[in-house]
């Protein structure tokens, strides 16, 4: 190899996420490869360069000078190239804006709003994508990630935080002890049956602590999904706890009732966008959102 050869591409693209994640076998996830092709590429380009990029450190890895110069100048390429890919996509014949959510968040609170987005930002073409787990830090794939959920946040977004979470218990008016629990005090209402998602057990004794209350020792039925808790709720079948924003709705029309309030949490709603990235309507999208938010 000589001075004016670039390494091998696919070698540099497994080199840049073990470097920015810190391990192989995170890399290899991301990728969605194996961890011996990660490994077999790094080493492909250690040799390539003539150099070691990783030392061993203890169970995780850990750059060498070498490895840390060749992070940089990757991670700040690929970036690059993600962002002109970015605009040269938005100029073609499809410059429709991704957004990806979560898929309670977009069923419940996203959808509905849609035509009040249409009304104030009628020249945004909007393609939603429903995303279970976590986004990848490249947000391959996405335009920009609305969701809710703590820092810290990827390195590689840039983070607009819209709006605090805010949880609370809710529970149907056809419930047949309705009356009864709506006088209850937030031990009290702790110690009957619960309903929570799979996905977030932490609900529950999130509020019972920033309610001053014990934490319960029975979460009650889990469902995998908020849509799926909240229908179980609606039909009477116990007190569900969830987001504020996503039950808004319910509370409006009658569906639900939230007779205890709600409570902030750290928890924030955001909208992610790659770090680089410059396009104006995802500025707009923002500000639309925090106005829907507030």
């Amino acid at each position: 190899m000589t001075d004016t050869d670039l390494p091998p591409l696919n070698a540099l693209r497994a080199f840049e996420a073990a470097a920015r994640l810190g391990s192989l076998s995170r890399a290899a996830e991301a990728l969605h490869v194996t961890h011996g092709a990660v490994s077999r590429q790094v080493r492909l380009l250690e040799e390539a360069l003539g150099t070691p990029l990783f030392v061993r450190a203890g169970r995780g890895l850990r750059l060498t000078p070498a490895g840390m110069r060749m992070r940089d100048a990757a991670g700040d390429a690929f970036a690059r190239l993600q962002g002109a890919a970015a605009a040269i996509r938005r100029s073609g014949t499809s410059p429709a804006l991704v957004l990806g959510c979560p898929g309670s968040l977009l069923a419940r609170w996203m959808i509905p709003r849609l035509p009040r987005l249409n009304d104030a930002l009628h020249d945004l073409k909007l393609h939603l994508s429903p995303h279970e787990g976590a986004f990848p830090a490249s947000l391959e794939g996405f335009d920009a990630a609305l969701l809710i959920g703590t820092s810290p946040w990827p390195a590689s977004w840039t983070v607009c935080a819209l709006a605090s979470e805010r949880i609370g218990p809710v529970l149907s008016a056809r419930h047949a002890d309705a009356t009864r629990l709506a006088a209850l005090t937030p031990d009290a209402l702790l110690r009957e049956p619960l309903l929570h998602t799979t996905s977030r057990p932490q609900a529950w004794p999130t509020w019972a602590l920033l309610q001053g209350a014990a934490s319960p020792d029975d979460l009650g039925t889990g469902f995998e999904h908020l849509y799926f808790l909240l229908e179980a709720a609606a039909a009477g079948l116990g007190v569900a706890i969830a987001p504020q924003e996503l039950v808004a709705d319910d509370l409006a029309a009658g569906r639900l009732l939230a007779p205890w309030g709600f409570v902030e949490t750290d928890a924030q709603w955001i909208l992610a966008t790659r770090r680089d990235d410059d396009d104006a309507r995802l500025d707009a999208l923002a500000e639309w959102l925090k106005q829907e938010l507030a």
